[in-house]
C-alpha cells in the first residue's frame, strides 16, 4: 500500500510524516524507516525508526530511488513501514507521469515485501495522473 502526503511547500506535509512515523513506531511490530533528501529530522524522529538520508548514497532520478528503496527491503524483512520526505528532491524530477511510474513499481514492491510506503509529494493534486489513485491514497 502506498500513502500519499500532497501540498505545496511549507503546508505541512513533513509534520503529518514525522507524526505518521512516530506513531509506527509505536504500533508497528517490526521496523520502520524514514527516508530523507539530506539529515533534517534527527531531532523529531523517534530513535527507534531507521533514519536514512539520500544524498550519502548519492541517489538521484527514479530508477536509483526504486533500487535504493528495493535494496532496504531486501536488506531487512522485518520492516513494515517506510516513509519518504521530499519525493521530487530525491528523485530530481518534478513530471507527475514520471511519478506516477516510479510509484506504480513501488506498489508492486510493497505487494512484495508487505512493507507499508508513505511519501510527501510537493505539487498541488490537479497536477498528478488521476491513475496513480487506483494504487495510492491521500492522507491528507
Amino acid at each position: 500500500m502506498i500513502s500519499l502526503i500532497i501540498g505545496h511547500k511549507g503546508t505541512g506535509k513533513t509534520k503529518i510524516l514525522v507524526d505518521c512515523v512516530n506513531s509506527a513506531v509505536h504500533s508497528s511490530n517490526g521496523n520502520v524507516v524514514c527516508v530523507e533528501k539530506e539529515t533534517k529530522l534527527t531531532y523529531d524522529v523517534n530513535y527507534r525508526a531507521r533514519l536514512v538520508a539520500t544524498d550519502t548514497f548519492a541517489i538521484s532520478g527514479y530508477d536509483s530511488f526504486y533500487g535504493f528503496l528495493s535494496g532496504i527491503c531486501a536488506g531487512d524483512h522485518d520492516i513494515t513501514d517506510i516513509f519518504v520526505d521530499a519525493t521530487f528532491r530525491i528523485a530530481a524530477n518534478r513530471d507527475g507521469d514520471a511519478l506516477a511510474a516510479f510509484l506504480k513499481k513501488v506498489d508492486e514492491l510493497s505487494k512484495l515485501s508487505d512493507t507499508h510506503f508513505t511519501f510527501t509529494v510537493s505539487t498541488d493534486l490537479e497536477n498528478l495522473p488521476e491513475s496513480m489513485f487506483a494504487y495510492c491514497e491521500k492522507l491528507n
